[in-house]
């Protein structure tokens, strides 16, 4: 039996993605596709107010390719916070000051009552465009 170190592993590793032909042909030969790109203030260079309080503080759970996106499926026909027209700002500000299922509390340390409430009327005022 061969054991492989972390270097030749790597080395293995790379070699065969190398030789799978990349992301292309996972696509065309029916992989996976790859994974979305994170959502960021430099794919949203024009947002503003609630929607860049958003990108800032909520985006790396409820964008597309966020840990909260999975959760909220599980419960709700849309995941994507900027595609729901069911949200309301009472909801959102609830949620985020007390948590809600896996999420866990926002405190004011981190988000303020001024901000949560501006990120609230976003996402009350959807659906949005801007989601990806």
């Amino acid at each position: 039996m061969r054991i492989l170190t972390a270097t030749s592993f790597v080395a293995a590793s790379l070699a065969l993605s190398a030789c799978s032909g990349g992301e292309a042909e996972q696509a065309a030969t029916g992989g996976p596709p790859p994974m979305p790109q994170p959502v960021t203030m430099a794919q949203r260079p024009d947002a503003t107010g609630g929607e860049a309080l958003y990108v800032e503080f909520c985006a790396m759970c409820h964008a597309p390719n966020g840990m909260g996106t999975g959760l909220i499926a599980r419960r709700a026909d849309v995941s994507l916070l900027e595609e729901r027209d069911d949200l309301t700002v009472e909801l959102v500000v609830l949620s985020a000051r007390n948590g809600i299922g896996n999420m866990p509390a926002i405190p004011r340390g981190e988000v303020s009552d001024e901000q949560l409430q501006q990120i609230a009327e976003y996402l009350a005022a959807g659906p949005h465009g801007g989601a990806q």
